[in-house]
C-alpha cells in the first residue's frame, strides 16, 4: 500500500513538472516574441514619440512635451535593460517567467501611464474644446498596442485598460465640468469615443485570436516534427540493425559462391555454371545494398571516418579503373582513362575516393549499351583538379538532379527500369565528395549521354609530400 502511494506520489510530481516546464516553454516564447517584436518597431515608436511630442511643444506647451518626452524614454531605456535580459535567456523556468513578466509589466504601466499622462496635459491645456490632437494620440497608441502587444495578454490588458480610461476621462470630464446638455456636441465626441474604444478592443481581440491560432499551429508543427524524428530515428535503427545481420550471413554465403566458381573444389556442371553465375552476381548486388545502407546510416549519424593523404589523382583512377573492370567487362562496356599530364595531387581519403569513382564508373556502365566506351579523363589547373566521367548512353532528363543525388530515388523508377539499384549511390557519391571540400554535378543529353564531373582542390606542385594512403578498402568496390 505504501509502495503505491510513493508511486502516486511520484508520479504526481513528474506530472507537475511537466506541467510547470510546458507553462515556462510556452511563456519563454510569448515574452521573446513579445520583445524582438519590440525591438523590430524601436524606431518606429521613437519617430511616433518624438513627432508627438514636437506637435505639442510647438501648439500647446513645450515644458509639458519635454516633461512626457523624458518619462518615455524613461521607459524606453527600462524596456532596453529587459530586452537584453530575455535575449540571454536560454533555459525555461517559471520563476524567471514570473520575473520577466513582472519586469514588462511595470514597465508597460510606466509607458502607458506617459502617454496617458500626455494626452490628460495637452487636453487641459485645450480647455473644455473638440480634443482632436489628445485623443488621436491614444487612439494611436491603443491601436499600436493593438497589433503588437498581443503576445502577452496581460500587459494588452494593462495597455488597453489605461488608454481605455483615457479616452473617457478626456471627454467627460468636459461633459463634467461644463454640465453640458443632450444637445451639445460635447456629448457626441464622447459618443463617438466609445465607438472608436469598442473598434480598439475589437481590432485587439482579431490581433490576440490570429497570434494564438498561429502558435498553436506552431506547437501542432512541433509535435509531428518530434513525432516524425522518432519515426526516422527508429527507421534508422532498425536499418542499421538489419543490415549488419544480414552482412554477416551474405558475406559466408558469397564467400562459398566465389570458392565454388573458382573451381577450387572441381568442376563445375554446365547445367550449373548458369544459375551459380547468377547466385554469385545477385549475392554481390545485395552485398553493395547493404553496404550503401551501411554507409547511410554512418553519414546521418556522423560517424563516417576519412583518413585523408596526400593522393595522386591519377593513380587512384587508375586503381578505381582496375576494380571495376570486372562490372564493365559483365555490362559489355569498357573503361580507358585518358593519358594524364603531370601528377595532379589532392588531400583525400583514398579507400573513399575509389568509391566514388566505383560509383561513377558503374553508373555509366548501367547506363551504357553493350559495346560501349566510358572516357575518364583528369583537367587541372593551379588551383583545381577535375575527373570527367563520360558516357554514351540513355542521358538523364531535365530537372533530375534532385532525383539523381536524393536518397532512395531513381530517374526512372518504375518497375520496368532497366537497372536496379538502392537509390543511395550517387547519394553518397556527393556527400562524400563534399566532405572532401569538392563539388559534384553532371552535363547530360537525353538520348546521347552524360558528363559527370567532380572538382577538387588541388595541392601545389611544390607541396610538402604527406603520408601516402595505407593499402585496402573495407567496402564493396562497385555500388549499386
Amino acid at each position: 500500500m505504501f509502495q503505491v502511494s510513493r508511486q502516486q506520489t511520484t508520479d504526481s510530481k513528474k506530472q507537475a513538472r511537466g506541467r510547470d516546464l510546458a507553462y515556462a516553454r510556452l511563456m519563454h516564447k510569448r515574452i521573446t516574441d513579445y520583445i524582438t517584436g519590440g525591438i523590430a518597431l524601436f524606431w518606429q515608436r521613437q519617430s511616433m514619440f518624438a513627432g508627438a511630442a514636437l506637435l505639442a511643444g510647438y501648439y500647446f506647451s513645450a515644458r509639458v512635451a519635454l516633461f512626457c518626452y523624458i518619462l518615455v524614454l524613461l521607459s524606453e531605456a527600462l524596456d532596453y535593460v529587459i530586452a537584453r535580459q530575455v535575449l540571454r535567456w536560454k533555459t525555461p523556468t517559471r520563476a524567471k517567467a514570473h520575473y520577466f513578466l513582472g519586469m514588462i509589466t511595470f514597465s508597460t504601466v510606466l509607458s502607458a501611464g506617459t502617454i496617458s499622462l500626455f494626452a490628460i496635459l495637452v487636453a487641459r491645456e485645450e480647455g473644455i474644446a473638440y480634443h482632436l490632437t489628445p485623443l488621436l494620440f491614444i487612439f494611436s497608441a491603443a491601436i499600436f498596442a493593438g497589433m503588437y502587444n498581443h503576445q502577452l495578454v496581460r500587459i494588452l490588458v494593462i495597455r488597453l485598460l489605461v488608454y481605455g480610461i483615457t479616452l473617457i476621462y478626456i471627454p467627460g470630464r468636459d461633459l463634467w465640468i461644463s454640465g453640458a446638455t443632450l444637445q451639445s456636441h460635447l456629448w457626441l465626441q464622447f459618443a463617438a469615443t466609445l465607438f472608436v474604444l469598442y473598434f480598439i478592443v475589437d481590432s485587439a481581440l482579431v490581433f490576440l485570436r490570429l497570434y494564438r491560432r498561429n502558435l498553436n499551429a506552431l506547437e501542432a508543427l512541433r509535435e509531428e516534427h518530434r513525432k516524425t524524428k522518432q519515426a526516422y530515428e527508429a527507421k534508422s535503427q532498425f536499418l542499421a540493425v538489419v543490415s549488419h545481420e544480414l552482412r554477416t550471413p551474405l558475406t559466408s554465403i558469397k564467400g562459398g559462391l566465389d570458392i565454388v566458381n573458382s573451381g577450387v573444389l572441381g568442376d563445375i556442371p554446365d547445367k550449373m555454371v548458369p544459375v551459380l553465375d547468377a547466385a554469385q552476381k545477385n549475392s554481390h548486388r545485395l552485398a553493395v545494398m547493404i553496404d550503401d545502407l551501411l554507409d547511410l546510416q554512418k553519414i546521418e549519424a556522423g560517424e563516417m571516418s576519412f583518413e585523408k593523404t596526400e593522393i595522386d589523382l591519377a593513380a587512384m583512377v587508375s586503381e578505381a579503373l582496375a576494380s571495376c573492370k570486372s562490372y564493365g567487362d559483365m555490362a559489355g562496356v569498357t573503361f580507358r582513362l585518358e593519358p594524364v599530364s603531370g601528377s595532379p595531387r589532392i588531400i583525400g581519403d583514398n579507400c573513399r575516393l575509389i568509391q566514388v569513382m566505383s560509383n561513377l564508373l558503374s553508373n555509366a556502365a548501367k547506363f551504357s549499351d553493350p559495346g560501349g566506351e566510358v572516357l575518364v579523363r583528369i583537367v587541372t589547373d593551379d588551383k583545381k583538379a577535375r575527373i570527367f566521367v563520360e558516357d554514351h548512353g540513355s542521358g538523364i532528363p531535365e530537372n533530375a538532379k534532385d532525383k539523381v543525388f536524393g536518397r532512395f530515388s531513381q530517374v526512372d523508377s518504375s518497375d520496368r527500369r532497366k537497372v536496379g539499384g538502392t537509390g543511395l549511390g550517387m547519394n553518397i557519391t556527393r556527400q562524400i565528395v563534399e566532405k572532401h571540400g569538392g563539388t559534384i554535378d553532371y552535363d547530360s543529353t537525353l538520348g546521347e549521354g552524360t558528363t559527370f564531373v567532380v572538382t577538387f582542390d588541388r595541392l601545389p606542385d611544390a607541396a610538402p609530400a604527406l603520408p601516402t594512403p595505407d593499402e585496402g578498402c573495407d567496402f564493396a568496390a562497385v555500388p549499386a
